[in-house]
């Protein structure tokens, strides 16, 4: 069973910093493309990045130079640390797991942040 746990998120104010992770189980790692989606209500899902399983990374154009993905193999954990938060951030973070041949793809449950003063 592919279980995907996003945790980190909560409130902050402007200017701040979170860092969310997402802990996969019941996947192979290895084969996956990771990525983190955000959605605001009424809004589509949107990208915010991904880590290949070469380890290349990609932000989307709002998110580059203040967030950051990382992946953690042994422990089979992909984190996004977010700097220098913006109301606008606000949303519902999920972690999602591609299999790089297609086929299959999984979600977490998702994380709210808040941005706020």
């Amino acid at each position: 069973q592919v279980q995907l746990v996003e945790s980190g998120g909560g409130l902050v104010q402007p200017g701040g910093s979170l860092r969310l992770s997402c802990a996969a189980s019941g996947i192979n790692f290895r084969t996956y493309t990771m990525n983190w989606y955000r959605q605001v209500p009424g809004m589509q899902r949107e990208l915010v990045a991904f880590i290949s399983i070469g380890g290349n990374t990609h932000c989307a154009d709002f998110a580059k130079g203040r967030f950051t993905i990382s992946m953690d193999n042994p422990k089979n954990t992909v984190s996004l640390q977010m700097n220098s938060l913006k109301a606008e951030d606000t949303a519902v973070y999920y972690c999602n797991a591609k299999y790089i041949l297609g086929g299959p793809e999984y979600w977490g449950q998702g994380t709210q942040v808040t941005v706020s003063s």
